[in-house]
């Protein structure tokens, strides 16, 4: 069996990092020498990254990152495609790494307790966790990507960025007492944040998905979970074995376009889909003003 071209990388870090600007020329020249391309997200909280290249190149960029000392120990998952899924290579600059909007929220300054894939696994077996709490998991991505697959029973607030998720957990807050939550998210960092900012205002047994899905994937498989998982880059989804899948995302719209869809004769690949059709685009419109 050949060995995949491409190794893929998501990972994160929140660390007091207050020399943005001066590194963001550094981080540039080094991945045009190395041939990586993705997104680097550098900013006063952490660092947020998602990169493609050789084995040689992911390799050699850990290495130079690591050697500075507050990113040390920054923990990767990896995956693997026979092709480059990003068409460039973007350093930004920004004010969080995941935005919420709720800047006294400080992972760096102590994380909300974690639970690992094999122990999350081991309590939805069991339907409660080891002090005998019903187990709810609680999905903090959005809608769209939550409709390409997700954990089975899991809330699911509809939300369509990551800011609305404050108030929505605060909404809900008296139906989930006695309960452990468990936040997940693709990789870790948005789970992160929503399980502290959830201890903060007094959930009293709350965890995040230590690594997200990405990680339960890796070490768990497809437990409890039913579908793929959503990825930002030209692969789309990945399936529990985190290989790519034929779900693809359209381009004039940006839904996500899954492999019964593209039989439809609305799908146009790089043109249209069911989804921005004029009907479709007038039910939606109808269904928000109904809502509304």
């Amino acid at each position: 069996m050949n060995t995949p071209s491409y190794v893929n990388i998501a990972a994160y870090k929140f660390v007091t990092f207050d020399d943005t600007e001066q590194k963001r020329p550094e981080f540039q020249e080094f991945c045009r020498q190395h041939g990586l391309r993705g997104t680097i997200i550098l900013s006063p909280e952490g660092i947020n990254l998602f990169l493609a290249a050789s084995r040689e190149a992911i390799d050699a960029f850990l290495l130079w990152l690591r050697a500075d000392a507050r990113f040390s120990d920054i923990e990767v998952k990896e995956s693997y495609s026979e092709h480059q899924p990003f068409n460039r290579m973007l350093v930004k600059l920004k004010a969080e790494i995941i935005t919420m909007k709720h800047p006294l929220i400080k992972p760096e300054e102590g994380r909300a307790p974690s639970v690992e894939a094999q122990t999350l696994k081991r309590w939805l077996d069991q339907g409660h966790d080891d002090n005998g709490k019903p187990v709810v998991m609680m999905d903090t991505r959005n809608a769209f990507e939550v409709d390409v697959g997700t954990f089975d029973d899991t809330i699911d607030y509809r939300i369509s960025k990551f800011t609305e998720f404050p108030q929505v957990v605060v909404d809900h807050k008296a139906e989930l007492d006695g309960k452990t939550i468990v936040t997940f998210c693709t990789g870790g960092i948005r789970c992160e944040k929503a399980a502290i900012y959830m201890q903060n205002i007094g959930y009293d047994s709350v965890y995040q998905l230590d690594g997200g899905i990405l990680k339960y994937f890796e070490e768990v498989g497809a437990a409890h979970y039913t579908g793929d998982c959503f990825v930002f880059d030209y692969r789309t989804a990945l399936n529990p074995q985190l290989q790519e899948t034929a779900t693809v995302q359209c381009y004039a719209c940006r839904a996500v376009v899954t492999p019964r869809e593209q039989l439809s004769a609305s799908y146009v690949a790089g043109k249209s889909c069911p989804h921005c059709t004029p009907s479709a685009l007038e039910n939606a419109s109808a269904t928000a003003q109904v809502e509304a």
